[in-house]
């Protein structure tokens, strides 16, 4: 049994994670897309879990706006959401949008399922308070990168289960899909020789911090590409998928894609050609980045044009 198995050992290793991450965090670091401004205002959304603060980005000129929310990638237990601030700037003002970047409460101070139900309720904060925010109720989506990608699927999927509120997309960015299968299992399947981004002692802290009763993976919520928890997609919002050939999550994500394609909702997938886990945030190619971040923003474009 690994030592990482132990729950005393892995929340002590979350908060090392959680602590190294935020000096980074206030470290200098290259600013993509400079050449980008960003227009912001800080707000705090009340929910069951305590209050979310958030980062409202503004699209340019006047009048009411499509709304996008943003959940940022972290292992579930990283918070971190200034993270996205080149891709909230370049949403905001590339695809016309307003997006709202969420520091949603983390694991595992708020393991599952709070992170999800927290998510959900900003969300539907946002659709109530749309007047407020200066943005449209009726033109609302979701997404997010590995962990939020994750999270935005939750989002998706309650909205459908509560009736509402309508989403007109969610963008599903490398995200972790299957919490169940063991990360060995995942590395025996790859057949590509290099040594993905994630590890196994990384998955082994964010699981285990996330989910401390191991049961807990397989809720939809938490895994919706293992076993059959795919196969109740029809009725969620329309999805654009990416993907990343190295990724580790690869597989998992060719599965959901899949999925999504038979439940009628697949907008698009995009499979990433020899780039791994977090390729924007690790230093990646900007024309690579931008043509990601524009694809996103035509999917935008294109679901929120349809309301």
């Amino acid at each position: 049994m690994s030592v990482l198995s132990r729950s005393t050992v892995t929340r002590a290793a979350a908060a090392v994670i959680q602590g190294v991450t935020s000096l980074a965090s206030h470290s200098r670091r290259r600013q993509r897309f400079p050449e980008i401004p960003g227009a912001t205002r800080r707000i705090e959304v009340p929910t069951t879990y305590g209050r979310v603060p958030a980062t409202l980005y503004l699209p340019p000129g006047v009048g009411t706006s499509p709304l996008h929310v943003n959940l940022h990638g972290g292992g579930f237990i990283i918070r971190y959401p200034e993270q996205d601030d080149p891709l909230c700037r370049y949403l905001a003002a590339r695809g016309g949008v307003a997006v709202l970047n969420v520091d949603y409460p983390v694991a595992p101070q708020h393991p599952f399922p709070i992170p999800p139900k927290a998510c959900f309720e900003v969300v539907r904060w946002a659709a109530e308070h749309a007047t407020d925010l200066g943005v449209d109720p009726d033109r609302l989506s979701v997404g997010g990168a590995s962990a939020g990608g994750s999270l935005a699927t939750a989002v998706a999927r309650q909205a459908r289960d509560a009736g509402g509120p309508h989403l007109a997309l969610q963008v599903l960015h490398y995200p972790a899909l299957d919490l169940v299968t063991p990360v060995q299992e995942k590395l025996r399947a790859r057949t590509h020789a290099q040594r993905p981004f994630l590890k196994p002692w990384m998955a082994a802290v964010f699981h285990d911090s996330y989910l401390p009763d191991r049961a807990l993976g397989a809720d939809p919520l938490a895994s919706p590409a293992h076993g059959d928890n795919g196969q109740d997609l029809a009725g969620t919002a329309p999805a654009l998928l990416i993907t990343t050939e190295l990724d580790l999550l690869n597989a998992e994500g060719l599965r959901y894609a899949e999925s999504l394609r038979q439940a009628g909702v697949l907008r698009e997938h995009r499979d990433i050609p020899g780039v791994d886990h977090g390729y924007d945030q690790l230093g990646g190619d900007d024309a690579l980045v931008r043509e990601i971040y524009e694809l996103i923003c035509q999917h935008l474009r294109r679901a929120h044009d349809e309301r």
